[in-house]
């Protein structure tokens, strides 16, 4: 068993989440406003093939999201990866730079999505005169605000989110069904003709996975989830099924209502599906619903990256003071603050988009090393099983998988998001090594 620092916090966190919230949670997360870009670029490598790319994307993000439901029922734990990559491996730097690794991905996020929403909100609502960057500082305190405030209080803003979000994707399917049958769904783009379309389709599905990533943060929030070991399975199961449903069905409908050029040619792709099948509809209203969905991906975010810190704290790999409870609102008041501070210079700092790009790579070394800690622990005698166990080649497959993209994606011809990510990762090692020669609590 691995020696744990205890939490300086009294009281802790509280338990309120069920299964609905943390499956709503979960979606919240997938079902960002990356859906509404990507779907675009995705037709445009795959033609009108592009749903068979989004179900073997959900194939390959479900394999790794059955890992990390096995973990959750064994370990509902709030460091999440990084406490089963320290159960497994024993090893704090590997533990640590993945902690660190899915903190820098949620404070990247975070801080993307606040420039998005600023600009959004200046576009629907008309203040072009008010600086982008006054609105995002706006935005991140009033996320900062409700993180604070309760895990309760939270969900609810998620819920009603995600809510508002699936129901943007809902309209556009419902709008374009009566479309559905009129195109050839396996037409493809004339250059695949050499390649042919299981490559083609195969390609774009490494663009299409990584709207599925966000079910990783379920496992965070564990130690507030009313009977975890249940709760966590069933809720990212539910989560990952339901973004693979909406995906196919918004990526058939759009290319039956659009042909897959204009779709890919397209600035907003589902924007423009809805003005083509329902015309009535205000223009406006995707870009509203945006606004809720891309500020649910930053509570998400927040709320996963301030539980992230509290648990590594709890485990020794971070100062003890970071992981501190506040005794009235039952939130991790400290980290929330180290977040806060953090978001504001990214902000300030201005582009982090290839700082984003950086990150996705980083959580590919992530699912890997889940995946991994996964098949050491089954194989372990004296691990206490779940009550949600997963044969043991899923997680193998999970490991090829994740290993596919991410070859796949360093090999591509954008070499500055694979140079940033070996920066991030080297950043990360020296903080780890300053941390151990200034405090004990670093093992």
């Amino acid at each position: 068993m691995v020696a744990e620092a205890p939490i300086d916090a009294k009281p802790g966190l509280i338990r309120s989440i069920g299964t609905t919230q943390l499956a709503l949670y979960a979606l919240g997360s997938m079902v960002g406003s990356g859906i509404y870009g990507l779907i675009g670029k995705a037709a445009g490598e795959a033609g009108s093939a592009v749903w068979l790319s989004f179900l073997i994307a959900m194939v390959a993000a479900l394999l790794t999201a059955l890992s990390y439901a096995s973990l959750g029922s064994r370990y509902p734990r709030a460091g999440g990866a990084a406490y089963v990559t320290d159960r497994a491996f024993r090893l704090p730097v590997l533990s640590f730079t993945i902690g660190l690794a899915l903190v820098a991905s949620g404070l990247t996020s975070i801080a993307t999505q606040s420039k998005i929403f600023a600009a959004i909100l200046a576009d629907f609502a008309g203040i072009e005169a008010l600086p982008p960057t006054a609105i995002a500082v706006g935005f991140l305190l009033i996320m900062s605000g409700i993180v604070f405030r309760g895990i309760r209080e939270s969900m609810w803003v998620n819920v009603v989110c995600t809510l508002l979000e699936v129901s943007g994707i809902l309209i556009v399917i419902a709008s374009g069904i009566s479309y559905w049958g009129t195109v050839d769904y396996f037409e493809t783009p004339p250059q695949s003709t050499d390649t042919g379309i299981a490559l083609v389709v195969l390609q774009a599905s490494v663009l299409t996975f990584f709207a599925f990533i966000g079910f990783e943060d379920a496992i965070n929030v564990a130690e507030e989830c009313k009977d975890p070991q249940r709760t966590i399975p069933r809720g990212l199961v539910i989560a990952t099924a339901s973004a693979a449903l909406l995906y196919v069905a918004v990526s058939i409908t759009a290319v039956s209502v659009l042909p897959w050029q204009e779709l890919a040619a397209a600035p907003s792709p589902l924007t423009a599906v809805l003005q083509r099948s329902a015309p009535g509809i205000p223009a406006g209203l995707m870009s509203f619903i945006a606004l809720f969905s891309v500020a649910n991906t930053a509570l998400v975010n927040y709320v996963t990256a301030s539980r992230l810190i509290y648990g590594m704290s709890g485990q020794g790999l971070l100062p003890g003071f970071v992981g501190r409870v506040h005794e009235v609102r039952r939130t991790p008041h400290i980290a929330i603050a180290v977040i806060l501070g953090l978001l504001l210079l990214l902000v300030v700092a201005g582009e982090i988009a290839d700082l984003a790009a950086a990150t996705v790579l980083l959580l590919l070394v992530v699912f890997i090393a889940v995946n991994a800690s996964l098949i050491v622990l089954k194989r372990r005698k004296g691990e206490a099983l779940g009550q949600f166990e997963i044969p043991l080649i899923l997680p193998i497959a999970g490991i090829v998988v994740c290993l596919a993209l991410l070859v796949t994606r360093v090999a591509s011809t954008d070499w500055r998001a694979p140079a940033l990510a070996g920066a991030l990762l080297g950043l990360i090692l020296c903080f780890y090594a300053a941390l151990r020669m200034t405090t004990s609590k670093i093992r």
